[in-house]
């Protein structure tokens, strides 16, 4: 007789993974969404918590990339040894026969140097037992599966989860339109929650494109769930979907947003992207609370007197013909002449460039901006020079 791993209503251990630099972000949201036992890791938060609060962390988090809940783990020398370890688990609990899955797999071993071997095997074994209880074997659906499992070997160690996610929790559901360069949602998130803005100030992104940054921003500062616009998770195919306990959940969390009581407002000198970046504000349902206009950044100037957070994500060179040191040298020189009193933070992977622009960070956060090493980096810009200000004071 096959055994069950994991009671589906009792609370279980979750593993939230995330971006590199954002473990200390994602532990404190589970925290404060109520969630037990947080431990960071490396690009990754384990927690535990029962079904409900799985679908609060997936409709939620803001630095969450995938929600995943472990139901086995056993020790694994060979591909023999791996079909036995995946036929442990009583696949019968989580899918039936007719419904699809697919398996994806992370491999860091002596023992495996193949994920899609891994995979192959894995899918073998669960396709077997099926046949062997029932008579009848699900199929695989890459794309749309009922079941997404994931498997990650360490050394000697395999572990199995389901992924309650589906699609990468960046994926929101308000992005139809990108520029040549999108920001991801959840770096644009982690890095405004990095920055300390929580809707305190005017907010202002100078190089807006899509409106990443505007939209994540703003549903920061109105407590806005950041997958509230997603089509659908994972987790709503499973043999135990609660439509009701997630309704619950949702208004819970719909009966806390609030209104900002500042501004956020982007400009971008394209007007390809200030049309794209007003259809995802649209999609997002924040125009009330977000502007948009044309302007070229290095014309403007500072339009209120209080404090003003910049954070923006500057072009690097990459994709963009740009000569980079003049460019680099006029955001210092726009900083310094026409933002007075200003926090600015923008993220970059052109080191070279940064040394243009003429003013000392006041901080510097390493982060991956996809696959290119970026510097996070803050600039506090006062109403004449830190000593002028100081002598005043």
């Amino acid at each position: 007789m096959l055994f069950s791993n994991i009671r589906m209503d009792d609370n279980y251990k979750m593993i939230a993974k995330t971006l590199f630099g954002f473990e200390d972000l994602l532990a404190k949201e589970l925290q404060n969404l109520g969630a037990q036992n947080v431990q960071k890791g490396l690009r990754m938060v384990s927690f535990e918590g029962d079904k409900g609060f799985m679908y609060k962390a997936n409709i939620a988090l803001r630095t969450a990339i995938k929600i995943l809940k472990p139901i086995h783990q056993f020790k694994v020398y060979s591909q023999n040894g791996l079909y036995k370890g995946v036929s442990q688990v009583n696949w019968a609990d989580y899918f039936l026969p007719h419904q699809t899955f697919a398996i994806d797999t992370v491999v860091h071993s002596d023992y495996f140097n193949n994920s899609q071997f891994v995979s192959l095997k894995a899918k073998d074994a669960i396709v077997d037992q099926f046949r062997t209880f029932m008579g009848t074997r699900p199929s695989v659906n890459t794309e749309s599966p009922d079941l997404r499992i994931h498997i990650h070997i360490q050394q000697d160690t395999a572990s199995i989860s389901l992924d309650t996610s589906g699609a990468s929790l960046h994926q929101r559901g308000y992005r139809t339109a990108t520029n040549i360069a999108p920001i991801n949602e959840v770096l644009a998130a982690g890095m405004i929650m990095l920055s300390g803005w929580n809707g305190q100030c005017d907010f202002l992104d100078p190089m807006c494109g899509s409106g990443t940054i505007l939209i994540e921003a703003a549903m920061i500062a109105c407590n806005i769930p950041a997958n509230i616009n997603r089509k659908g998770f994972a987790f709503e195919k499973w043999k135990d979907w609660d439509k009701d306990l997630y309704e619950t959940i949702m208004q819970s969390l719909l009966k806390k947003i609030k209104d900002p009581y500042f501004t956020i407002k982007g400009y971008d000198k394209a007007p390809s992207a200030i049309q794209k970046c007003k259809d995802n504000i649209l999609n997002a349902n924040l125009e009330e609370f977000v502007t948009v206009t044309r302007d070229n950044f290095f014309d403007t100037e500072k339009e209120v007197l209080r404090p003003l957070h910049i954070l923006f994500n500057p072009p690097y060179g990459e994709r963009l013909d740009i000569d980079m040191e003049d460019f680099y040298r006029r955001i210092g020189d726009t900083f310094k002449q026409k933002y007075p009193n200003t926090i600015a933070w923008f993220i970059t992977s052109n080191m070279a460039a940064l040394k243009y622009v003429g003013l000392k960070p006041s901080k510097k956060i390493p982060l991956m901006n996809a696959s290119l090493d970026a510097m996070f980096v803050k600039y506090e810009v006062y109403e004449g020079t830190k000593k002028v200000k100081a002598v005043e004071e």
